[in-house]
Parts: C-alpha cells; sequence; structure tokens
C-alpha cells in the first residue's frame, strides 16, 4: 500500500511513518505540513491512502479533503486528531473518512486501524473480482449459491478486521457448509464434526483430516481473537461507531471487549489472554450470513 501523511508535526509525520514502515503496511511516498501543500502532491502520486491531521493552518484536513474530492481523488482518508467530538466525527462521516487516529499517536491503535484498511481495501479487488467472474460464467444454481454465500461472508469478516487472516478462509468454507446442508434450521453440529467437514475438501487420509482438522480450530481462533482486538481499537477510538456497536454485543462477550479496550488505552504492550467462545461465535456468524443472504433472494 501507498500512503501519503499531511500534519504540521514533524512527530507525528516520522512516528507514522515507522509504524508503517515496521509493520510492513506498505510504504509512505510523500509528506506535507499542511493542506495547501499537499494538494498538488496528492494528486499528482495517486497514493492509496491519505493520513491527515484535522487541525491544520490555511486549510484544514476537512477542507483539504473536499478540494481533493472535488479535483477526483479516488484514494481514502484517515483521519488523525486530539480532539474528537460528535460534530467533528459526524462531519467527517459525511465527507467519506471511517476511520480516526486519535493524538498522541497509539502505536496500538495505529497499527491496528492501518491494517484493517488494508484488508478492506484487498476485500475491494476480490469482491470485484467475484462479481466479474459472476458476470462471465454461467453456472449451476447451486455454485452460484456458494459464490453468493462466499460474498455475504467475507462482506462480515471484513466489518470485523479480519479478511486478511489465515482462519477467514476456513470461515468461509465452514459457512458454506452449512448453508448447503439439507435442514438448514438444524442446530450447529459438534465443532470437531465442523471442522473435519472443512478438512475432508482437503484431504483424503484420516490422519490427515485429523491434522487439519487441528489446524482449522487454531486458524479460526486466531481469527476470531484479532476480531476482537480490531473492534476493541474501533470501540476505544469512537465507542458510537455502527460497526462497533453492530457486531461487538453480537459476537462476543462485551465484558471481554471492554477489558481489551482498557488495556488499549493504557497502551499495554502484552495483551492478556482473552476468553473467546468459538461455538458462539459461529453461530452468529451463521445467522447473520443467513440473513443477509436472504435478502439478496
Amino acid at each position: 500500500m501507498r500512503y501519503f501523511i499531511v500534519d504540521d508535526d514533524t512527530a507525528s509525520r516520522r512516528m507514522l511513518e515507522q509504524i508503517i514502515t515496521d509493520g510492513d503496511l506498505g510504504i509512505v511516498i510523500g509528506e506535507a505540513e499542511n493542506g495547501v501543500e499537499a494538494l498538488p502532491l496528492i494528486l499528482s502520486t495517486h497514493p492509496d491512502f491519505v493520513l491527515i491531521d484535522f487541525l491544520m493552518p490555511e486549510l484544514d484536513g476537512i477542507e483539504t479533503i473536499e478540494q481533493l474530492r472535488a479535483q477526483g481523488f479516488q484514494g481514502q482518508f484517515i483521519m488523525i486528531s486530539q480532539i474528537v467530538n460528535k460534530e467533528m466525527v459526524g462531519e467527517a462521516y459525511e465527507k467519506g473518512i471511517e476511520f480516526f487516529i486519535h493524538k498522541p499517536i497509539n502505536r496500538v491503535e495505529v497499527y491496528s486501524i492501518l491494517k484493517k484498511t488494508v484488508e478492506q481495501f484487498r476485500l475491494k479487488d476480490s469482491l470485484l473480482a467475484i462479481r466479474e467472474s459472476l458476470a462471465h460464467i454461467e453456472t449451476a444454481n447451486m455454485t452460484q449459491r456458494r459464490r453468493s454465500v462466499k460474498e455475504v461472508v467475507l462482506s462480515i469478516l471484513n466489518d470485523l478486521g479480519i479478511i486478511g487472516e489465515a482462519g477467514s478462509g476456513d470461515l468461509v468454507l465452514l459457512i458454506e457448509f452449512l448453508m448447503n446442508r439439507k435442514d438448514s434450521t438444524a442446530p450447529l453440529p459438534p465443532l470437531k464434526d465442523l471442522y473435519e467437514a472443512v478438512a475432508n475438501d482437503k484431504k483424503t487420509d484420516p490422519m490427515e483430516i485429523k491434522k487439519e482438522s487441528k489446524s482449522i480450530e487454531q486458524r479460526i481462533r486466531r481469527a476470531i481473537i484479532a476480531a476482537i482486538n480490531n473492534l476493541a481499537s474501533l470501540g476505544t477510538i469512537d465507542y458510537t461507531n455502527p460497526k462497533f456497536e453492530y457486531y461487538a454485543p453480537r459476537f462476543f462477550d462485551f465484558q471481554e471487549i471492554r477489558l481489551r479496550m482498557k488495556e488499549i488505552n493504557q497502551d499495554n504492550k502484552e495483551m492478556k489472554k482473552v476468553k473467546i467462545n468459538i461455538k458462539k461465535f459461529l453461530q452468529v456468524l451463521y445467522l447473520e450470513t443467513t440473513e443477509k443472504f436472504n435478502q439478496t433472494l
């Protein structure tokens, strides 16, 4: 990913650049101290993401974004601000900004937000490829159904910020398996049976299936933990964010989310082990997918 940083504070620009570089999130292709200086540079370099300070002399962050959009810039914006109130957040949402970085800059928060934006960026390419494929290839109804289910699951995983996790592919296969059962209203099978059902699509030897089942469980567990971290980070930035309000209490024990938010606010380098309920997560993901999928029929 290619980033451009607009901030009148040199120390903030250096720190953001270091986080991007150290986290292998991409490269910083340019920077500016204010909006006036940034406009021609951004329009000529076409970065994927612009990290922009809200309060700047001459031209503030919102005004800079308005001028860039008016001149055809299609990249995404991430707002940097020391002061966040509902009015400012509302105005920023209207301009297409979904993410905020608080000052003073918190490394854990910044990395989590940038990682999520990268995942969303890649998801758009993935969804575009799916749409193009569906437009040019006529397949059986079941194949179309499976691809549609995959698209719905990916959109939910993207909202949770885990589209780039290794376990996301396992979650897609698992929900496809559940959706294709003869009795879709039946209770979820035991987790062991679900993992083996997904493993059967990849392996044939019984020992290999057993080994793959354990790997699937581990990948899914890591993906769920990542989702908790992403939602907690989102909640610390904006407690009223629609995605946080919708997904956090549905997929998780909200007390665990609150504890992780507290750790992020305190900038703890070593996070405590979080409790997760895999079966609850899968049940909610299945119900969410079923509801959204039926809306497209």
